[in-house]
């Protein structure tokens, strides 16, 4: 296998989610998406949506995504553990909590970015809309205090259980509360379950 890899909180999500999981030993190629690296040949032939990460697999076939990849990596990595769920209903809750953080949170988080602070870098490669930013923004602030009522009482946000969800919503709330979209000190259960986060060896992936 081979790990496309690049800066920004995309890549992170999988490097996290393979620490956490004890996955190593896949040999990585950074590509540089401040040049535009990822939106020209040869990437472009290996991932059509020009994103990082994307994995390459033994027998060719590329996974992009990184809820694909990480599913997929959690499926053959080493038994004993498992960040997806090891019932049916396991697996549910953490796909059901993962597209909600995903959809309500981290969307309007990144694009609130790509059209404000990151326009430089994406108004040639994507769609901006830059008069959305700030609503955008505000989306994704009201949605973390959602859920900051949802997760009282619990240590992760499927409760006792790390999972994806939970990987998913730290990289991106670590990565822009540096660029212009901190936490809300008012919300004490994030606050609380983002430090908890913090502390694992796995945030310095």
């Amino acid at each position: 296998m081979l790990l496309y890899d690049s800066i920004g909180p995309n890549p992170k999500v999988v490097r996290m989610f393979m620490a956490e999981r004890g996955i190593s030993g896949i040999p990585t190629e950074t590509i540089d998406i401040r040049a535009g690296d990822n939106r020209r040949e040869p990437f472009l032939s290996k991932n059509p949506t020009g994103q990082c990460p994307a994995l390459v697999l033994d027998k060719g076939a590329v996974l992009a995504e990184i809820t694909a990849i990480c599913e997929y990596l959690d499926e053959i990595g080493p038994a004993g553990t498992t960040l997806i769920g090891k019932t049916a209903e396991e697996r549910a809750e953490t796909r059901m909590w993962s597209r909600r953080v995903d959809l309500n949170i981290l969307e309007p988080m990144a694009n609130g970015f790509r059209y404000s602070d990151g326009l430089k870098m994406f108004e040639n490669r994507m769609h901006c809309i830059p008069a959305a930013a700030a609503d955008l923004k505000a989306l994704a602030q009201e949605n973390l205090t959602w859920l900051d009522g949802q997760i009282a009482g619990r240590t992760y946000i499927c409760g006792e259980r790390l999972t994806l969800a939970d990987i998913l919503l730290f990289v991106f709330v670590d990565f822009f509360a540096g660029i212009k979209q901190p936490l809300n000190e008012n919300n004490k259960n994030v606050l609380a379950w983002y430090g908890r986060m913090k502390a694992r060896p796995s945030a310095a992936a």
